[in-house]
């Protein structure tokens, strides 16, 4: 069967931002010692900038909190600057915020210290630094510069005229009218300033230009059918200030890269798959059995010093009859029949725990929580863990503007946490689920999105959706 040519979307995702796309927020759950939090921490969009930190102490005692940046690897990871006080909120003690200047582009990482009644504790988190827009001058500013300019440019040339043709006036002599001399310095002045001016500018652009190239470029995939089942996938870089290898990648979940192929764009189907790495920058993978459409291609992967994309492509596949999902693979149909409950296999269904009566804003840091229920309507208490997760979480929007992979712990990687801090990487893994898995996360922008959920019970990998409105941030 001849190769089936993917359209590549890196131009409609130039808002990707790594490991997510169009969702630059990073959202953590963990503890600092003693003491549980739940943070937000939002990067700048330029770099040098600042990041905006809220760290939320889920249990009363925090006394005060200590923000400090640094480099997730490196000789500079180990000389880390002077803590920031993160100031709390005074109409609730439990809740703190500060900002922090991020210096550098790369893979870094936010050092949370709380200390209470309870002594001390730390946290740290990885916090993807990249520029991904130049900020424009403001229009007041602009025209300020330019009247200026002007003003200055005019004046020069005045003040060459006068100087040529007053120089050697004796005092109290009245001068009429502009000297030949003056006239032609005057000319070659103007000249030499407009030079100046064209010069300026040519050198304005080349700037403009060289800060672009450090705008952050997404990754882009090439996805096409080699075999009647097998899906080639082919990872390309564009041109960044980072350079990316991809002979780098680290395992992430037991796997180099998570695969999520989503009909398109109706999001009725969705699986969860881990290609094989073939050669540098290829991997590959036997589909399960998959009905003929277009497909959205997310693959999610780690370079070594912890720094996490998302490479994005399309496909348009035939049916293809493929092997069952085994493994980790999960999905299926996932075409929501309620905004409250999903039906599974055997009566059992997956509900969303959340009060229906409150509305979801955008921006806004929310745990959403999912449970699985028996044929009884009673919750089961029997969850396992799937990758070492109490479960993963996709939220999807549906104009294909937003795409954010979250698990329990938040919208970071393990592999990233790994490198940041393995000791509390050892934390991310659940072995006691309970009976219900919550995600946090701050959906980024207005709309309707779709969330696709993965919960684990009796070997089995349960993959439900339901819909989200998000009214805009009050």
């Amino acid at each position: 069967m001849s190769a089936v040519k993917c359209v590549l979307l890196g131009a409609l995702f130039s808002s990707v931002c790594l490991a997510h796309v169009g969702s630059p927020d990073v959202f953590f759950q963990g503890k600092a010692g003693p003491y549980p939090l739940l943070v937000s921490i939002r990067p700048p969009d330029v770099v040098p900038g600042v990041a905006r930190v809220e760290v939320r102490c889920l249990i009363p005692g925090v006394s005060g909190v200590d923000l400090t940046p640094m480099p997730m690897t490196g000789e500079a990871s180990k000389h880390p600057p002077i803590a920031d006080n993160a100031q709390r909120s005074e109409k609730d003690p439990q809740y703190f915020e500060g900002s922090l200047w991020l210096m550098g582009t790369g893979s870094w990482k936010v050092r949370i210290r709380a200390t209470g009644a309870n002594g001390e504790g730390e946290l740290q988190i990885p916090v993807p630094s990249v520029a991904l827009k130049t900020k424009p001058m403001a229009p007041g500013m602009s025209y300020f510069l330019l009247g200026m300019m002007v003003f200055l440019t005019v004046g020069m040339v005045a003040v060459v005229g006068a100087g040529l043709r007053e120089a050697r006036v004796e005092p109290g002599v009245e001068v009429h009218g502009w000297s030949r001399k003056s006239i032609i310095a005057m000319v070659f002045a103007s000249a030499l300033l407009l030079f100046g001016v064209w010069r300026g500018s040519a050198w304005w652009g080349e700037e403009a230009t060289a800060s672009s190239r450090k705008i952050y470029q997404p990754l882009s995939m090439t996805a096409s059918l080699e075999t009647p089942d097998r899906l080639q996938l082919h990872i390309t870089d564009a041109a960044s200030l980072i350079p990316r290898k991809m002979d780098d990648l680290v395992l992430d979940h037991g796997h180099l890269m998570h695969l999520f192929l989503l009909q398109w764009p109706d999001m009725d189907r969705i699986y969860h798959l881990h290609p094989t790495q073939a050669a540098t920058g290829y991997f590959e993978i036997e589909l399960p059995s998959v009905p003929k459409g277009n497909y959205r291609v997310y693959g999610d992967i780690v370079h070594e010093n912890g720094f996490a994309e998302t490479a994005v492509g399309d496909v348009a596949l035939p049916d293809v009859a493929g092997k069952p999902l085994s493994g980790d693979d999960a999905g299926g149909v996932t075409t929501p029949a309620n905004a409250d409950s999903f039906p599974l296999d055997g009566g059992y269904r997956m509900v969303w725990n959340h009060d229906k009566t409150k509305p979801i804003s955008a921006k806004e840091l929310n745990l959403y929580s999912f449970s699985i229920t028996g044929r009884d309507g009673k919750t089961v208490s029997d969850l396992e863990p799937y990758m070492g997760m109490g479960g993963h979480a996709e939220f999807i929007k549906k104009d294909g503007s937003v795409f954010a992979h979250i698990h329990p712990s938040g919208s970071v990687s393990m592999a990233s946490v790994a490198v940041a801090s393995p000791a509390e990487m050892m934390a991310m893994h659940q072995s006691n689920i309970g009976s219900a898995v919550s995600f946090p996360y701050g959906v980024p922008t207005p709309g309707n999105y779709r969330i696709f959920v993965q919960l684990k019970r009796a070997g089995r990998v349960e993959t439900a959706a339901f819909d989200l409105s998000v009214a805009p941030t009050p």
